[in-house]
């Protein structure tokens, strides 16, 4: 939380997303934005509280497209192989040996224990249990032998985006970049029916309820926004600092960034 003159309070964002939803209600186009964001309680060789992102929005362009335009900028940039895609269920199978649609909440815990006691799993959701997956048993094998693009996540874990049904059960149109390991990117073709963002925002704070945690207000100007109508559209997100890392063969993010939050 951060207070200046005259402005009663706010927050660091962290991410552009919604006042640049809000540029491409009122007309913008295809946008861009070059940010600071920020992301409390995340530091590591791969993470830093503060970092630089480049955000930016196609209008009449679905994810598949979008991955396309990512691939040109990155692979481009770097001189390495396009991507290949690969669904999140058949990522996780790979490399974590079960089906992250399919597996019983109790199973995906025990599965958990490996890095958690049992006690510390208890107030987890399922949402967290796959992140936990993803960060300690898929993360690390990914985009090794070339790039490769995360496609077709769990509804649930893309509050933001499409979603479709596939065999039986609802992904969304949300995708991740990794090479060598390293998330660089997440990108969504966004969802733009106004009544079914209010329906996940409250089902998310449902679930906050449960958990313990405080509830997320609604974001009055950005909902206002969609009740006005956000055109057809895709965006992605992308660290610009983890894309340095890659560039010059960094093994941590502060050999790319002149004042990493200790020095800060």
């Amino acid at each position: 939380n951060v207070r200046a003159a005259g402005v009663h309070g706010g927050w660091l964002q962290t991410s552009p997303e919604y006042p640049m939803k809000r540029l491409l209600v009122a007309g913008s186009g295809c946008i861009y934005q070059i940010a600071r964001v920020f992301r409390n309680g995340e530091r590591g060789s791969r993470h830093n509280p503060e970092f630089s992102m480049l955000e930016w929005y196609r209008v009449a362009m679905d994810d598949q497209a979008l991955m396309s335009e990512v691939a040109d900028l990155v692979c481009g940039w770097l001189g390495c192989e396009r991507p290949v895609q690969l669904s999140y269920r058949q990522a996780v199978f790979e490399s974590a040996g079960f089906d992250p649609m399919e597996t019983s909440d109790n199973d995906l815990k025990g599965y958990c224990e490996q890095w958690l006691e049992s006690e510390q799993l208890t107030d987890l959701s399922r949402n967290d249990c796959l992140d936990l997956v993803m960060s300690f048993a898929v993360e690390p094998t990914l985009g090794f032998d070339r790039p490769v693009f995360i496609t077709r996540y769990p509804a649930a874990q893309a509050a933001l985006a499409r979603v479709s049904q596939e065999q039986g059960h609802q992904v969304a149109h949300r995708f991740e970049l990794y090479i060598n390991g390293l998330e660089l990117c997440n990108g969504y073709w966004k969802l733009t029916d106004p009544a079914e963002q209010r329906q996940r925002f409250e089902t998310d704070n449902q679930q906050r309820r449960l958990a313990g945690k405080p509830e997320m207000a609604l974001d009055s100007a950005f909902m206002a926004a969609l009740d006005v109508g956000l055109p057809d559209c895709s965006g992605v997100a992308l660290g610009l600092d983890r894309l340095l890392m890659l560039k010059v063969g960094a093994k941590t993010i502060e050999e790319v960034l002149a004042f990493p939050i200790e020095r800060a």
